[in-house]
């Protein structure tokens, strides 16, 4: 009987399998990204990042339990499907509202951008299980596996190279993935604006910084996992 290891070598080989093998490759690195920026987006990053030594204070006086509430309203509103009424009801015990307008809309934009990506994550996900489950019955594992490997190989490349700007220049990456998802202008803000207080450059340098490391790392071990034996 013949297995997915001992696949015939005109299957294995053929044109079409190879295509789907760099597909796979392809897939990797969207998936394994997009699975550590939704790691980010869950209570585990908020409930750490707040408590790090060094993390900058509010100079305008937010406290970190104050922050870590209103952070996790904030990361809510991105995952639920509630309007923007979820944050714009919100105010401060003077009754003056919590967040602007701008942020207000900045908010809309972001929750655009997040809902997206997710979409895009399960469909990258759901691509590499069915292109998996068609891989082994139908014979062509080894080159199933070695678009994986080719893919962690991707993934290490392409999150190393932004690494290194991150730790060279962190606010020039900033910059950059701002002007590609939001409208020029739209996303700047006072330091005295409530998301700045509740999430300032910090935050975000250690996003970048964890979803990039561990993405790196899953890519290393896809690539020597299922590196093709000689």
């Amino acid at each position: 009987m013949t297995t997915a290891e001992n696949a015939p070598a005109n299957k294995a080989t053929s044109p079409l399998y190879r295509a789907l093998s760099w597909l796979v490759a392809l897939l990797v690195p969207i998936a394994l990204t997009l699975t550590f920026v939704r790691l980010m987006l869950s209570p585990f990053y908020i409930n750490i990042e707040y408590r790090l030594p060094g993390f900058p204070v509010d100079p305008y006086g937010f406290t970190s339990a104050q922050r870590l509430y209103y952070g996790n309203i904030a990361r809510l509103y991105l995952l639920n499907s509630a309007g923007i009424s979820y944050l714009g009801d919100l105010q401060f015990e003077n009754g003056q509202p919590f967040y602007n307008e701008r942020e207000l809309q900045h908010m809309v934009d972001v929750k655009k951008v997040v809902k997206a990506a997710l979409n895009v994550w399960i469909a990258a996900l759901v691509f590499l299980l069915g292109l998996g489950i068609w891989a082994w019955f139908g014979h062509w594992w080894p080159d199933y596996t070695h678009g994986l490997s080719r893919g962690g190989w991707l993934t290490v490349t392409l999150l190393g190279v932004i690494l290194v700007l991150v730790v060279i220049s962190f606010n020039l990456v900033f910059v950059v993935f701002h002007e590609v998802f939001f409208a020029a202008g739209s996303w700047t803000f006072n330091f005295s604006d409530t998301l700045i207080r509740l999430f300032p450059e910090r935050f975000w340098r250690d996003i970048f910084i964890w979803v990039g490391g561990l993405t790196l790392i899953s890519g290393l071990a896809l690539g020597i996992l299922f590196r093709r034996k000689s």
